[in-house]
């Protein structure tokens, strides 16, 4: 498949294309093939992964500033997580522009697919810089995943109906413990459904700790 089309996909120009084609080899690829490079996508894997994280811990501080650490690493990790990443690598049909062993199948290894966009993250960084990667990890990948809007406004809810359609059952939330002064008490909440360990998160008020904790839970849940 053509890389301009993949660059459509992603909406993004490469100026050096060749940081594209590293992303998207993988190791056996060189293994199997005599003319290829050593270069495949584990560096700009690495590169990426810590500049996703910037990113994404930048933009849950700035909009969450009620949210303690422990809540903003929930947000943090539901973007970040393997599941996220290789559903968004499966909305563009990512794994048709892999350079991998013959006769793999990757539409559902979770694995590689989040590593690849991870790798492309680390292409557009060095490719354009920390604004141009910072707004395709926004546009592409915060924005456009489709059920993490709905998590973040009600999460709850979300955690509500997901529970009845697998569980036929709702989550049951415990007040834990309350701590803190009156200007700035923690709260710390459980949530659970049968058969599954409970979660629980912290937050400035109950509604906010059961916030946390039920996005918790659907992070578990989910993958």
């Amino acid at each position: 498949m053509s890389l301009d089309q993949l660059e459509k996909q992603i909406k993004y120009k490469f100026k050096n294309v060749n940081l594209l084609k590293e992303a998207l080899t993988h190791s056996s690829y060189n293994l199997k093939n005599s003319r290829a490079t050593n270069k495949n996508y584990e560096r700009l894997e690495f590169l990426g992964d810590r500049v996703l994280g910037l990113v994404l811990a930048e933009y849950f501080f700035k909009h969450f500033p009620s949210f303690n650490e422990g809540s903003l690493n929930d947000y943090l990790q539901l973007y970040a997580n393997q599941s996220t990443l290789a559903e968004y690598a499966n909305n563009i049909n990512l794994s048709i522009f892999l350079k991998i062993q013959k006769g793999d199948n990757l539409d559902n290894n979770k694995s590689i697919l989040s590593d690849v966009v991870e790798s492309i993250i680390g292409a557009i960084y060095l490719d354009s810089g920390l604004v141009r990667c910072k707004n395709f990890i926004l546009n592409e990948i915060v924005q456009k995943h489709h059920f993490l809007p709905k998590l973040i406004k009600h999460p709850k809810s979300t955690l509500q109906e997901y529970c009845l359609d697998k569980y036929k059952t709702l989550p049951k939330y415990t007040m834990i413990n309350k701590s803190g002064t009156d200007h700035l008490p923690t709260y710390i909440v459980s949530v659970s459904i049968k058969n599954i360990d409970n979660v629980s998160a912290a937050g400035t008020n109950l509604k906010n700790a059961e916030e946390a904790a039920a996005l918790k839970l659907l992070n578990i849940l989910r993958n």
